[in-house]
């Protein structure tokens, strides 16, 4: 091991298990060895060489005040760093680690947006060897975010609520419990579905009994009872969320001082699938612009910003807070003048949550604390805004009258009076403070300024009392204050001139009245450093003491400039008031995509849903707008829930617990998941997780597998989800043969998008109707997405060729008649249940097929014409006709014989369909 500073580093880094050390060397800190070379890599710096005793160490620095910044991005980049700060001892210097900065717990952010850190437990009955059961917990999780003081504790009941708070929260650091630091299927979903780093942390710190302890020292026993937090795992998952912001010093404990407890019944589910589906925060492509919350975003202040978001992310279920905060929008949106003077005066607020923050943790300087005092000053104008216009009887006014304007009023005037009205950045740097406020620190400034007066005349003093020219007085670090005379003259200065220096072209000298002027000057400005630093840290100290007060302005501040925002947003693209019931209906007249609307000419569309018609099947072509019918249903539902106006001319919203989105999926083969993996475990969380009073979004289901197979799974899941989870529900899709489900199931309604077709010509005319449809115009997509010309013909030809045969076939033996012209065969209608002969690839037997069923629909299969019906049609030779069933070979007959015995009516669609693909297999090989 090294000696000398090169072997102190190392020892410190061997005692903390970071990713980086960075210790104090004088007036710089410096990285050695590895992770000077990381550090050079990750933030452009250069690398010198250091030696100690014989050998060579990598070395890179960074200025003292120039920390922090390297430190964000370090952090920010996913590392762990250790801050090894310097201190006097009696032989001289030595270094100790004060803080580690993790992306859990740094302070200093690049963004507006909250950075939690998480705690993460399993309660008991779960599962600890790799994957678990998808069900298992309960599991505690905390959140706490270290810039705000926020602090959030919950119960969680399965691994699928874990994972969609989560993916809400998206954490920066998670910390796993230490019954799931092993769990492989709970850290793959936290890699998956979050950008955060996974640390691990002391499991003492997660034990009951120390978790209780610290919780309760933390918020004082009184809060953690009243508050309702008396889950096991949530106390282990907050506790051990305390202890690491304690251990790793990041000084913030003191800003958390309310506990906020929540239960998953609180808020609406929305899974970490649906919470990308409906592209809330970013677009798929991860993208911001383009997102829901970036459409309704118009707020001013950081603190807004963060709050509407997570009210999109996190909507509610508590009717009586969403008609407040709808009352609230409604006052804002009909009071344009108001509210824009508002949210002018709301402009100039500064992020008082963070830096109640800032100030708790000892890392607030001047201009911190003038932000504080400039926001709290804004007080008076916001309440002046809200006066005597509609909004002082809205719940603007209750909200803007929450915090204690009296101790406000109090903690601005004792700022104002304390700091200069525009303080350096730093405390050092002296003038922080106002004239008269301490009156021996305004004798030390007096004193100090008359002593540096004296010096600025000095020169002009010294030229007219002794003749000479070119006279200045100057101050350095290595020579003091000095006067420096030219060459020419300086054989004339008086003798009480001591020369200390002779430069090329003057020379510098002192006099004992100098330095005695200089060591006064030096004594004051030490003296007044000193005053002045303490004064500050007694300031500081005091409005850390109203962190409390500063987060409920800083909150307050927020939830106007949030709800101002939406109210913006709804006067501007004439957004209507959901009113909301509790009943289980979403009805909508003219709705439309609140982020489609922006960018295209949108054809509005209504929808009903209810407990009579609760299930839609929405057909019609792929590109016709049922993604975005169905996406901007659940888009506005989560809006009412969020407490926003929403884009239709009017909307019956019945609050929801849930909103499940199955939508297209990609391939995931490097997490071992193939589409229709994906899409399969998609719809078994939907359907384990959705109750009767959810809204679920299937978006085609059983599209990544054989026809049979996804028909088969689309229409059991169609009936579990009437029959059994009785959701409300809208299913696109393109397996026509669903469309007759609306025949047998009490609350199944058919919808689809029209499509205008002329002379060849195809429109797809974005609207909603009742009823199926009865085509796909799948080629016709395939042409406008520049498929070469040749295939498109050959593909319509097919068609056509396939709209004419469309039962499933039950072959017998090939028998050639005379000339070479038929094909000898039996075939079986699924929608008659009966045998028909064919003849030139028509069918005799036309019920529920070709015929009209006197809906006006066609019942055929979906071949890629989308007609609905029987399934998978086979290309027989033209001049078919079907031979008696005696004259099969023995394997037709064995067939034909089981399918007389089949009760069609009374058996499941699924069941049937299944036996009928056995029955074509057998058939094949008997060929």
């Amino acid at each position: 091991m090294p000696t000398g500073i090169v072997g102190e580093f190392l020892e410190l880094k061997e005692s903390t298990d970071a990713d980086v050390l960075a210790m104090q060397c004088g007036d710089f800190y410096e990285f050695f060895a590895d992770d000077a070379e990381l550090v050079a890599d990750e933030l452009d710096l250069t690398v010198s060489q250091k030696s100690s005793h014989g050998s060579s160490y990598p070395m890179a620095g960074v200025p003292l005040s120039e920390l922090t910044p390297y430190l964000k991005a370090l952090v920010e980049r996913g590392y762990r760093v250790a801050v090894a700060d310097q201190y006097e001892t009696e032989d001289g210097h030595a270094r100790e680690i004060t803080r580690v900065v993790t992306p859990g717990t740094l302070l200093e952010t690049s963004d507006d947006d909250a950075r939690y850190l998480a705690t993460v437990v399993r309660g008991g009955g779960g599962s600890g060897g790799n994957g678990g059961d998808a069900a298992d917990g309960p599991y505690g999780v905390a959140f706490a975010d270290v810039t705000t003081g926020r602090f959030l504790a919950a119960e969680l009941a399965d691994r699928s609520d874990l994972r969609a708070e989560l993916y809400r929260f998206d954490p920066a650091e998670v910390l796993p419990g230490p019954d799931l630091r092993n769990d492989d299927a709970f850290l793959g979903a936290v890699r998956e579905d979050l950008s955060g780093s996974v640390s691990v942390f002391d499991a003492e710190a997660f034990a009951p009994g120390r978790a209780a302890h610290a919780v309760r020292e933390q918020f004082g026993a009184e809060t953690a009872d009243s508050v309702g937090l008396d889950s096991d795992p949530a106390t282990r998952a907050a506790g051990a969320a305390l202890a690491y912001v304690a251990e790793t010093g990041a000084g913030v404990l003191a800003s958390m001082t309310r506990l906020t407890t929540y239960a998953a019944a609180d808020h609406v589910e929305l899974d970490a699938t649906t919470q990308r589906n409906l592209e809330i925060t970013e677009t798929m492509r991860g993208e911001a612009a383009g997102s829901l919350f970036d459409a309704v975003d118009h707020t001013v202040t950081a603190a807004g910003g963060r709050l509407l978001r997570e009210w999109l992310t996190r909507p509610k279920r508590d009717r009586d807070e969403l008609d407040r905060r709808l009352d609230a929008v409604e006052a804002l949106a009909s009071a344009a003048l108001a509210r824009d003077r508002l949210r002018e005066t709301l402009g100039d607020a500064y992020d008082l949550e963070r830096l109640a923050a800032r100030t708790t943790s000892g890392s607030a300087g001047a201009r911190e604390l003038s932000a504080v005092r400039d926001t709290l000053a804004l007080l008076p104008a916001l309440a002046e805004a809200v006066e005597g216009t509609p909004l002082a009887d809205s719940p603007v006014a209750g909200i803007l009258r929450r915090p204690d304007r009296d101790r406000a009023r109090d903690l601005h005037g004792e700022l104002d009076g304390a700091l200069a009205a525009d303080p350096p950045k730093t405390k050092t740097e002296g003038g922080l403070f106002r004239t008269g406020y301490d009156d021996e620190l305004d004798d030390l400034i007096e004193r100090h300024e008359a002593a540096l007066e004296w010096l600025d005349m000095l020169a002009e003093r010294e030229k007219r009392d002794h003749g000479l020219s070119h006279v200045t007085v100057d101050r350095n670090k290595t020579d003091g204050y000095y006067i420096q005379v030219g060459k020419s003259v300086a054989d004339g200065v008086p003798e009480h001139y001591r020369e200390i220096k002779t430069l090329k072209n003057s020379k510098r000298f002192v006099t004992d009245e100098l330095e005695e002027r200089e060591r006064e000057v030096l004594r004051l400005e030490e003296a007044r450093g000193e005053l002045e630093y303490e004064l500050f840290e007694e300031l500081r100290e005091r409005v850390a003491e109203a962190a409390t007060l500063l987060q409920n302005v800083g909150r307050a501040v927020a939830e106007v400039d949030a709800l101002a925002s939406l109210a913006t947003h709804a006067a501007g693209n004439d957004w209507t008031r959901p009113t909301l019931t509790e009943s289980r209906t979403l009805s909508i007249e003219a709705g439309r995509h609140p982020v489609v609307e922006r960018t295209t000419d949108f054809v509005p569309n209504d929808l009903e849903l209810d407990a009579e018609r609760g299930f839609l099947i929405v057909t019609g072509p792929n590109m016709s707008g049922k993604s975005t019918y169905m996406r901007q249903a659940a888009l506005i539902q989560l809006l009412a829930q969020a407490g926003s106006f929403v884009p239709a001319r009017s909307a019956e919203v019945g609050l929801v617990d849930g909103i499940y989105t199955r939508v297209g999926a990609l391939d995931e083969l490097a997490q071992g998941r193939s589409t229709f993996m994906v899409e399969m475990q998609e719809l078994s969380n939907i359907l384990h997780s959705a109750t009767a009073d959810s809204l679920v979004i299937l978006d085609e289901v059983g599209r990544g597998t054989a026809t049979y197979d996804g028909i088969s799974i689309a229409w059991a899941a169609t009936e579990y989800l009437h029959n059994e989870v009785r959701a409300r529900t809208l299913f696109a899709t393109h397996y026509h043969e669903l469309t007759t489900l609306a025949d047998h199931l009490p609350r199944v309604e058919n919808v689809h998008v029209a499509v205008d077709e002329r002379d060849g010509d195809v429109t797809f005319l974005r609207t909603v109707r009742d009823g199926p449809t009865n085509r796909s115009y799948g080629v016709h997509v395939a042409d406008i997405a520049g498929v070469p010309e040749p295939v498109v013909d050959r593909a319509d030809r097919v068609l056509d060729r396939l709209r004419e045969e469309k039962a499933i076939e039950a072959k017998g033996g090939l028998e050639r008649g005379e000339g070479g012209g038929g094909t000898r065969q039996a075939v079986f209608d699924l929608s008659t249940g009966s045998f028909a002969g064919s003849e030139d690839g028509k069918t005799d037997a036309r019920n529920g097929t070709e015929a009209d069923r006197g809906d006006g629909t066609d019942h055929g299969t979906d071949r890629g014409d989308g007609s609905p019906g029987a399934t998978a049609a086979t290309v027989g030779d033209a001049g078919t006709e079907v031979e008696d069933p005696t004259e099969l070979d023995p394997e037709a007959r064995a067939v034909i014989e089981e399918l007389a015995d089949v009760d069609v009516a009374a058996t499941a669609p699924v069941e049937l369909l299944s036996r009928v693909q056995e029955w074509q297999e057998r058939l094949d090989e008997d060929d």
